[in-house]
């Protein structure tokens, strides 16, 4: 039986799932690999629900098979963004999203298709006098190793040693 421990004990302990590098730390060339996971029905038509988007290609199956040039529903491009970054989301509580360049959807992406991302480290230049910018590419695969979506993620991260790099 756990024991009643106070809120100050807990705040010793590590928080799952983050990570505390700063950009001293960021390797250029470095490449990661998320876990694969399978995009279902339900999910799909929930978020097509949350963000409005009942195009025919994505919420419509009649229209999908009869009229569709894939014949089978889409997946939401937005959608395919969203779960590729996040199964390679490390939660790194120093970095921040400055914005996305070269967003594409290369391939379609159907529902039941199981994907994952390779994301690999670009490069990183100062830009703050307390952070520096880092670029990383997301490249989107479905199995087994079909490039479907590619963009470069730019973050702000903050500095070890600010004084290193104050112009």
């Amino acid at each position: 039986m756990p024991e009643n421990t106070p809120l100050e004990k807990h705040d010793s302990i590590p928080v799952y799932n983050t990570e505390t590098w700063l950009y001293e730390d960021f390797k250029i060339g470095q490449k990661d690999r998320s876990i694969r996971r399978t995009i279902s029905e339900g999910e799909a038509m929930l978020f097509n629900g949350l963000v409005l988007d009942m195009h025919p290609y994505v919420g419509d199956q009649v229209f999908a098979e009869k009229e569709g040039l894939f014949e089978k529903r889409l997946v939401a491009g937005a959608m395919v963004f969203s779960l590729g970054l996040g199964l390679m989301a490390n939660n790194n509580v120093n970095t921040f999203s400055y914005g996305y360049n070269k967003l594409r959807f290369i391939k379609p992406v159907f529902i039941n298709d199981t994907i994952y991302t390779v994301r690999t480290h670009l490069g990183k230049e100062p830009k703050y006098d307390s952070m520096g910018l880092i670029t990383v590419s997301y490249e989107v695969y479905k199995h087994p190793g079909e490039l479907v979506l590619y963009c470069e993620h730019l973050q702000t991260v903050k500095y070890r040693n600010p004084e290193n790099f104050i112009k």
